[in-house]
């Protein structure tokens, strides 16, 4: 049993065979994917929910990645307020800082991330984070978990930092304010010590795994799309730093996401 708590199934790479990446997830055991729903920022914020609504084994978000923080305005605001009060969606995101590519001005991805930290807490939704500095630097780490420490942490809704490339520091900080740490393919790559040394630290019932389809394919399928069904490759790997099976992490890693969000039914099948 594994659950991929970070999937950007909406992506065009997906559009010839999606029915078939789904139907290979589910076969390989994979029995819960979380949507995300930032598509290509406003006018596709409705994507995840699309599919979730759809597909009864995956449920969806809603948010504005930092990359197009440049393009939000008041009525894509608006229009996440309603599309969070969707059944199906049960987190906001991903939302956060990216200083890596500064596709959005800084500012301005500070200014969408507070609005989206006040919407998420009046919908009641935990958030998605996504958190990347420029280079080797700590600017964007420091700037993300200061504004959480701030404006979110003290509502006690908590949150999920995807794709977690932090230092095991980052990581305490966030575990401090109630998030989950999610890893992600790059887990497995040769030159992920930092990450791997993270992933062996964190507290078992705190740890979720993702692929962050369709990008990060793991060892061994490095280089390649990557899909849901190759979650098993990061169970796989922070098995092994943990003395743990695939099977036992993807176990370990369900109960924790079905417990996160409140899934009992979920919780109480495995």
């Amino acid at each position: 049993m594994f659950v991929d708590s970070h999937a950007h199934l909406e992506m065009e790479q997906f559009d010839a065979d999606r029915a078939s990446v789904l139907q290979r997830a589910q076969d390989s055991g994979v029995e819960t994917i979380l949507a995300i729903g930032s598509g290509s920022g406003p006018g596709s914020l409705d994507c995840a929910i699309q599919l979730a609504e759809r597909h009864e084994f995956l449920y969806a978000t809603v948010g504005i990645h930092p990359h197009e923080a440049k393009l939000a305005c008041d009525t894509d605001f608006d229009e996440m307020a309603r599309l969070a009060k969707s059944p199906k969606v049960i987190a906001w995101g991903e939302i956060g800082l990216d200083y890596f590519y500064d596709h959005s001005p800084r500012d301005l991805q500070q200014q969408v991330f507070l609005k989206q930290l006040r919407l998420a807490q009046a919908a009641k939704l935990p958030i998605v984070i996504h958190c990347r500095p420029s280079g080797n630097t700590e600017d964007a780490w420091q700037d993300c978990l200061a504004l959480l420490r701030e404006h979110w942490a003290p509502c006690g809704l908590g949150g999920i930092l995807h794709c977690f490339t932090g230092t095991w520091a980052h990581a305490t900080q966030a575990l401090d304010m109630g998030f989950m740490i999610s890893f992600a393919g790059n887990v497995t790559f040769p030159k992920a010590q930092q990450i791997r040394e993270a992933a062996n630290q964190v507290p078992l019932d705190r740890i979720l795994i993702e692929t962050d389809s369709p990008f990060l394919a793991p060892v061994p399928h490095r280089g390649k799309r990557n899909e849901p069904s190759f979650v098993k490759e990061v169970a796989r790997q922070v098995g092994e730093l943990r003395g743990l099976t695939a099977e036992d992490v993807g176990l370990q890693t369900a109960a924790n996401f079905y417990r996160f969000f409140s899934l009992h039914e979920k919780l109480n099948s495995i």
